[in-house]
């Protein structure tokens, strides 16, 4: 997921970027490996899988072992997840399988090993008890070992394991705490495929939240643009972990999956330059798609009763910040007129829905500057 991005590495942005392999994908290869291993006493080294759409690449396995443990054989074959250029925690980490066979007539089983969680909530693919192994991983793993099955006669009454070691601090870094996912990562990934930089698992991570925080039966959620928006709102308004969206920057993402399935209130809260940017319009925050207008903010304090010279330093100033300042200073109360853009923006996504909508504008040390119902 993109919400794992720590690693501080900056890709060489004068290549094209890398791409990755998710942690379900790593998990294939090396269930396919062990299965192997177990059945032929060696393992292809790289092993080669067949992705969702398609794609067969090969992984180089990092560790390969097997034995027997009170008479049941087992196998073991890790892999190291490369993310690509992308920033996710799990860069480096070592996805171990340990394939054993089972009990005649019990089929394929999937086990958290250390470092992988289990799902304690309801809301997310998998059902609350089962190893954090989402449903595209589980379908890969299953057709490798019905593949090595027919290519060697073997059962397929089999036990899988997944262990990630360190992987329970990873995770930690990780939103799986907030949405009931304890003791370790997610093996993720709906096309085995990590693509640098995509919003596409950012808006599967919110999408989570959100399913997570209806199944709870939670009547107000928040997403917020930033870790100092996110406390203040969390404090103010007593909302408990599971309540707060990762948003990000990406609010239109968050409302429209709202529009689709819907709580009773949901928050926004950001700083003064972000909820500028939601007030005209914009639904992705970043700084590199949308900017803020400074027209817009010079005619906002017109409105206000601001006098032509504070409009014309509005439109010579350098940011948002500067602008904010200007207003105070001059007794304008501009981050409550941008507080109701942003309501307003975000009720229009939310079109056709019950939905209500509040609006934080947070300062940058967490003071409430208008607090929109």
């Amino acid at each position: 997921m993109l919400s794992n991005m720590t690693r501080q590495e900056k890709p060489n942005l004068k290549r094209p970027l890398r791409r990755g392999w998710t942690t379900g994908a790593c998990a294939t290869a090396a269930t396919k490996a062990a299965l192997t291993l177990l059945v032929r006493g060696e393992s292809p080294d790289p092993v080669e899988i067949t992705l969702p759409k398609g794609e067969r690449p090969c992984f180089a396995l990092a560790i390969e072992e097997h034995g027997k443990d009170q008479g049941v054989d087992w196998a073991r074959v890790g892999i190291i997840k490369d993310a690509g250029d992308d920033p996710d925690v799990t860069h480096g980490a070592l996805i171990v399988s340990t394939v054993r066979w089972g009990a005649p007539g019990n089929g394929i089983r999937f086990l958290a090993g250390p470092g992988v969680g289990t799902v304690t909530r309801a809301g997310l693919p998998v059902p609350p008890g089962q190893p954090a192994i989402n449903p595209v991983p589980r379908k890969l793993m299953t057709e490798v070992i019905e593949e090595v099955s027919r290519n060697y006669g073997c059962g397929l009454d089999v036990t899988i394991e997944i262990t990630v070691p360190g992987g329970e601090e990873l995770a930690k870094k990780t939103w799986n705490p907030r949405l009931g996912i304890e003791g370790g990562l997610s093996i993720l990934g709906t096309t085995g495929i990590v693509h640098p930089f995509s919003c596409s698992a950012w808006i599967h991570s919110i999408r989570s939240g959100i399913d997570v925080a209806r199944a709870a039966g939670l009547k107000r959620v928040c997403g917020a643009t930033g870790s100092t928006s996110e406390a203040t709102a969390q404090t103010l308004l007593g909302l408990p972990d599971m309540a707060m969206l990762d948003m990000g920057d990406f609010v239109g993402g968050m409302l429209k999956y709202l529009r689709q399935n819907p709580v009773p209130i949901v928050v926004i809260a950001g700083g003064f330059a972000k909820m500028t940017k939601l007030s005209q319009g914009f639904m992705d925050l970043h700084s590199g798609r949308s900017q803020v207008d400074f027209q817009w903010l010079a005619d906002r304090s017109r409105e206000l009763g601001g006098d032509e010279a504070l409009a014309q330093r509005i439109l010579t100033a350098n940011t948002a910040a500067e602008v904010l300042g200007l207003c105070q200073a001059a007794k304008l109360d501009i981050a409550r007129v941008v507080g109701v853009g942003a309501c307003q923006a975000a009720l229009d996504v939310l079109r056709n829905t019950d939905m209500q909508v509040e609006v934080l504008v947070v300062g940058r040390a967490g003071e409430v500057l208008a607090h929109v119902t």
